[in-house]
């Protein structure tokens, strides 16, 4: 397969913006190298002596519709190769470390064979991956069936567990993942939702993949979460995202007088859907869309529709948290990320640097690193503080599982808002609007409805 190390950011550079670091430390509320022409070993300050290269498999998109995941990637693999450098995470053999890294081109077939690639022809130690069930199933189903060990992110862990058919009772050997559940994800919404009077009809956009099948799962997904808060549920069935037509679940809101828009959808996806929602003549007065809203690149693309939209916050400057690896904390690694990037801070930023200070942890405590049970059970006595709060596989859900914490927020207009004048771009921050679950994560501002 192709190595995409050198691949350029995905979305365009912003125009001159002010100073991350000015602007984070001032409001926050918290105080790969790939087998390629650039080097590919990040050394530790002594080399290994019988010559051994510890491997780490990285695989997220690159490419296609969820590349917004993976624009950090190259901010975040120079952070952990500096780390690296200044002799921090290596392992007490003093072996090398490689990080290899795979595209996937947001296709789950291409992170499959990414996976078996790495683990047949690199004899990669550990993989590491993120982003989406589209990402992180297959490639934790490639791990679990050749018992390399995995550690993912980036998914709500029902979809990632129940999603790969996992067994609640029995859980899986070899794989390992942290992140928060559908439970925060409803708790979080209606939150947000019970704090503007609406006719509490919500209508669902959960398409036919990984995380539209576990949103819209009977059993642990949002129905009946719905149900017992007293909302009635618009659910116009599953959708395949790339046909694009979104007509008849229109049809259906329109008919239902639906006041809450909710979802799970790719930015292509959603923004083809709220284009044709304005055409259409649906207003909602609340519109919270998981996955769709998390990049500032896609709402600012929806020009001034995208003002007043709502999504998850899994991670930001405010969060109170910060890096064993580095010492930078949220609103620093922000900052910097601003700094050297020209280009407005994500949530995955948080979390992917998050994964290779996990990583370099448990391969730093491995009793054996020549010992795939010796890296798992590295994994499983992990306590450790990251950008995104403390990460321990503690039995809680399961022992494949580790919860992190989840608020919510909305997109407002920012200081660069331009007020949608021809030719003039649009700017929007997202602000913490409920933090009603995590209270140790600062509120900035109430959520307003859609205007």
């Amino acid at each position: 397969m192709k190595d995409h190390s050198n691949l350029g950011p995905q979305s365009s550079q912003r125009d001159s913006r002010p100073s991350g670091r000015r602007r984070f430390l001032k409001n926050s509320a918290a105080t790969a190298v790939v087998a390629a022409a650039a080097p590919s070993i990040l050394f530790a300050k002594s080399p290994c002596a019988a010559g051994r290269v510890i491997k780490i498999g990285f695989i997220s998109p690159r490419t296609g519709p969820l590349a917004g995941f993976g624009e950090v990637n190259d901010f975040v693999l120079a952070d952990v190769r500096k780390a690296i450098a200044g002799g921090k995470g290596k392992n007490a053999a003093d072996c090398p470390i490689q990080i290899i890294e795979r595209d996937t081109h947001s296709d789950p077939k291409q992170a499959a064979a990414a996976a078996l690639e790495l683990i047949q022809s690199e004899h990669v130690d550990l993989v590491v991956s993120s982003s989406t069930g589209a990402t992180v199933n297959p490639v934790s189903d490639q791990c679990e069936l050749h018992g390399v060990p995995c550690i993912t992110t980036d998914a709500p862990w029902q979809s990632y567990f129940f999603g790969r058919g996992g067994n609640a009772e029995k859980g899986f050997d070899w794989t390992y993942h942290f992140f928060w559940g559908l439970e925060d994800l409803v708790a979080v919404f209606t939150a947000m939702w019970g704090s503007i009077p609406t006719n509490k009809v919500v209508g669902a956009l959960w398409p036919n993949d990984s995380e539209g099948k576990a949103y819209s799962d009977p059993k642990f997904g949002f129905p009946p979460a719905l149900q017992a808060k007293g909302f009635q549920l618009i659910d116009p069935g599953r959708f395949e995202t790339s046909a694009m037509d979104y007509s008849s679940q229109i049809a259906a809101f329109k008919k239902a007088n639906v006041e809450i828009l909710s979802g799970v959808l790719p930015p292509p996806a959603f923004a083809a859907f709220w284009k044709q929602a304005g055409e259409q003549g649906f207003k909602p007065k609340i519109a919270t869309v998981a996955k769709g809203l998390l990049f500032p690149t896609a709402v600012e693309a929806l020009g001034s529709r995208g003002t007043g939209l709502s999504t998850e916050i899994w991670w930001s400057p405010s969060f109170p948290f910060a890096s064993s690896l580095t010492g930078k904390n949220s609103a620093e690694l922000c900052a910097a990320y601003e700094d050297q990037t020209k280009k407005e801070w994500t949530q995955p930023l948080g979390y992917l640097h998050a994964l290779f200070e996990v990583a370099l942890d448990v391969l730093q405590r491995t009793k054996d690193v020549n010992s795939p049970a010796s890296i798992r059970e590295a994994i499983l006595a992990t306590k450790y503080d990251s950008m995104v709060g403390h990460i321990s596989w503690d039995g809680k859900p399961n022992k494949n599982i580790c919860k992190t914490p989840l608020v919510g927020g909305q997109w407002i207009p920012g200081s660069d808002f331009k007020g949608g004048l021809a030719g003039q771009s649009f700017q929007y921050d997202l602000v913490i609007v409920n933090n009603e679950h995590n209270p140790e994560i600062g509120l900035q501002r109430k959520l307003q409805p859609l205007t």
